[in-house]
């Protein structure tokens, strides 16, 4: 359900923010041991708290971030946080210092704050153009004293794909090639999906293509793919940085239904607006590809990695470290 809902469902908890942050109080951050003070650093330039939300991949772009500003000279310690409803306010008062995010997402979220929760629906200012989504985003974001660094080329999207065998024998390499073919197609996805924008309706209205039903097995759950592989649905929901995909095969979105969730830093400007810190984040974020962040995420929900460990050993795989 993240990534399908992620827009939305971040928008509908905008309505009960204040209600939420007045209940959490000050305890609404969460420090974890594992993650405290990721990557040591001298702090001779200062501390840094890096946000991270609670899923795998978030995780893992904290620690990338907190072992690189380490190594820059800052002393680092990670703090996950639920949720953004929860992170957003603690960036914006300096409690947290560098978020990991995407573009599209933040967006709307930061949308919906300034101009009510109609507004990503009714006014959006993302898009699938990811520099017109940077700079909505940047204007924002300004005025609550945040800053944007540059996004990359890693993107966390939607994304959807069919087995190899209905591939092949449909000949199918883009969604628009799915439409084309007429095709009766059921969803596996979380039962949301019937009425996401970036999900059936989308697919319908953008590829025509002919959707009959939702298989509420979840968003890129072993369930959901498992029911593709076996022929019982023919599409999956899931992300693009999802590397657990063995017999299924993603479907380019040629037409960019999704939206820019390209990934990208954003720092508390006061606190975090410094060139010395966007110079190290960005030269993680220039490196960093969609297939690196799959792989990254694979390592730690297939092998039970830790965070922590794949982070270094990619940013030394990567020579980002020792700068």
């Amino acid at each position: 359900m993240r990534k399908t809902s992620r827009i939305v469902g971040a928008v509908l908890a905008v309505v009960a923010l204040t209600g939420s942050l007045a209940a959490c109080g000050g305890d609404s951050l969460e420090n974890k041991g594992d993650g405290s003070e990721a990557g040591g650093g001298s702090g001779g330039k200062g501390s840094l708290v890096i946000g991270s939300a609670s899923f795998t991949e978030s995780k893992v772009l904290a620690e990338l971030y907190a072992q690189i500003l380490a190594d820059a000279g800052y002393r680092t310690s990670i703090t996950t946080v639920k949720n953004r409803e929860l992170y957003a306010p603690s960036l914006e008062k300096g409690e947290i210092d560098v978020v990991p995010e995407y573009a599209a997402t933040i967006a709307e979220f930061l949308n919906a704050k300034e101009n009510g929760p109609k507004a990503p629906e009714e006014k959006p200012v993302a898009s699938s153009d990811v520099k017109a989504t940077v700079a909505a985003l940047a204007e924002l974001a300004e005025p609550r004293g945040l800053k944007v660094l540059p996004a990359g080329e890693a993107v966390d999207q939607n994304a959807f794909a069919v087995s190899e065998e209905f591939a092949r024998k449909n000949g199918l390499k883009t969604l628009s090639d799915l439409g084309k073919s007429k095709l009766k197609v059921k969803i596996a996805a979380g039962d949301e999906c019937a009425v996401r924008p970036f999900c059936a309706p989308g697919l319908k209205a953008t590829y025509g293509i002919d959707v009959v039903g939702i298989d509420p097995k979840g968003v890129g759950t072993p369930q959901s793919k498992q029911a593709v592989r076996d022929g019982v649905d023919q599409l999956v929901l899931t992300t693009t940085t999802d590397a657990v995909v063995d017999g299924l095969v993603f479907l380019e979105d040629d037409k960019k239904l999704q939206n820019a969730d390209n990934v990208l830093p954003v720092v508390n400007a006061k606190d975090a607006g410094s060139a010395e810190i966007a110079d190290a984040l960005g030269r993680l974020t220039k490196t960093l590809t969609t297939e690196d962040l799959a792989e990254l995420n694979r390592s730690v929900d297939a092998e039970r990695a830790k965070p922590k460990d794949v982070a270094k050993e990619y940013l030394e795989s990567k020579k980002l470290l020792g700068k």
